[in-house]
């Protein structure tokens, strides 16, 4: 009787730590970014560019990431979940889609994931803003770095 009960606890045992390691890989995976091959630029430029009108700099984060750490300024605050994103990115630059766009999100996983398919679906020239708001492997980030922030004020 005890023997079965080992047994099972070392089943539980391999299965939670199973579920443990099966985690951290999903998350592993989910925090490095895709290679992309375009034009990549640091934060200050992003900030610098924005302020010139040079780039259409677009903070792709959640209202949550902009109401906690406020939106770079001189950025758009576009949700890239948003059903109607593409749609949005149109009206913002007159339907032109060769025209400078950069994305910038928390650490640049996402807006290097988002600047492949944005490509791929026929803007030319996106631009990548790896270091993020928060910082990544790519550089300290926006926040960081001291840049101007804006608070975020939802539209009503």
């Amino acid at each position: 009787m005890a023997e079965q009960g080992n047994r099972a606890r070392r089943w539980v045992l391999l299965g939670a730590g199973g579920a443990l390691v099966g985690g951290f890989a999903i998350r592993e995976y989910r925090l490095i970014p895709q290679n992309y091959a375009g034009v990549q630029i640091t934060v200050s430029n992003a900030h610098q560019q924005a302020q010139e009108g040079a780039v259409y700099l677009i903070d792709i984060r959640t209202p949550r990431e902009w109401r906690s750490t406020g939106v770079g300024d001189g950025a758009h605050p576009i949700d890239m979940r948003r059903d109607d994103f593409v749609q949005a990115l149109d009206r913002l630059t007159g339907g032109n889609r060769t025209a400078p766009i950069a994305l910038i999100c928390a650490r640049g996983v996402r807006s290097a994931r988002l600047s492949n398919q944005l490509t791929e679906a026929g803007f030319s020239n996106i631009i990548d803003v790896p270091e993020g708001m928060l910082g990544s492997a790519a550089g300290p980030g926006w926040v960081r770095a001291g840049l101007p922030v804006n608070g975020y004020k939802e539209d009503t």
